[in-house]
């Protein structure tokens, strides 16, 4: 039972002590990315993606539709069928 005791004490006060230096470290790490991320450096370079991402998103947007319906196109492209005309047939790799 002693045993069992000090075992819960040990526990509680690792987890005290833990906890503690837990949130400073977290504090400390909090603080210099918050400073690395608000430098002139890191803003301009996230102003420069973000202008970057602003005008480039809708041209490739429109190519990956473009794409998107050309291959479907050639996937759904109808040939006849064995079947007497009804139904696709499965898209081979020399019609893709």
């Amino acid at each position: 039972m002693r045993g069992r005791i000090l075992f819960v004490v040990g526990l509680g006060a690792g987890y005290v002590l833990g906890a503690k230096a837990g949130r400073q470290r977290y504090e400390q790490i909090a603080s210099a990315a918050d400073k690395v991320w608000n430098s002139p450096t890191v803003a301009k370079q996230r102003h420069e993606v973000q202008h970057f991402v602003e005008t480039q998103a809708p041209k490739l947007v429109e190519q990956a539709t473009d794409a998107a319906g050309d291959a479907i196109g050639k996937v759904t492209k109808r040939k006849g069928s064995r079947r007497g005309g009804h139904g696709a047939e499965v898209a081979r790799p020399e019609d893709v």
